[in-house]
């Protein structure tokens, strides 16, 4: 865990410094589209600013160590990267027609080892900011989906909430890969944890999105 805030963290420094180091290993669609599919990696390394980076790596420092008490270092590292690449496939094929759409942070990525957590250990309680009472994580997890669907649907803000979406779903996959049993002793959670998946997916079947 600490290699991967490292890692964040250098190269996040160097992109503050460099513009061209950060311009070229953003995540861009048309770049990618010629060929450039490294910055699917590399752009989870790079972030906005100091905010930017912090948060994501706060938030990793406080979940990781629930996804390795389960898995291991190893394992870890595997639902981080796939987390990563998700959040990057997902921005690619919704965002496959707008050529100058561009991104960076390891949102995807830690986004991924959030919901790993809360599919690991549903019942925790998390505290946000601005609500002083404990809400369970499996109640968090959803409603942070809903409203990056809402994100996605109104183009709200400048945040990838795509890149979000899509590292939630290859934190969740690879999370229940890895433990097959939960599928028996979590099966609500597994199934409510799904629901703003299917719903993504029927949304934008539709059109809706």
């Amino acid at each position: 865990m600490l290699l991967v805030i490292a890692a964040n963290v250098v190269v996040s420094l160097k992109g503050f410094n460099d513009f061209s180091f950060f311009e070229r290993y953003k995540f861009n669609i048309g770049a990618i589209q010629r060929g450039e599919h490294i910055r699917s990696i590399t752009s989870g390394f790079l972030h906005v600013d100091y905010t930017h980076l912090i948060f994501n790596m706060i938030t990793l420092y406080f979940f990781a160590p629930i996804v390795i008490s389960y898995f291991g270092g190893g394992k870890f590292l595997v639902i981080y990267f796939i987390s990563l690449i998700a959040g990057s496939l997902l921005a690619t094929v919704f965002h496959r027609n707008d050529y100058h759409y561009s991104a960076v942070g390891a949102s995807g990525a830690v986004t991924g080892v959030l919901y790993s957590a809360i599919l690991l250990r549903p019942d925790m309680k998390l505290f946000l900011f601005f609500i002083p009472i404990a809400i369970p994580a499996y109640i968090f997890g959803i409603g942070y989906l809903m409203y990056s669907i809402y994100g996605m649907k109104n183009r709200l803000g400048n945040i990838g909430h795509t890149a979000h979406f899509g590292g939630a779903i290859g934190g969740y996959a690879m999370t229940l890969i890895l433990m097959p049993s939960l599928f028996v002793e979590e099966t609500l959670m597994v199934i409510l944890l799904a629901i703003p998946i299917v719903i993504l997916f029927i949304l934008e079947k539709a059109g809706k999105i």
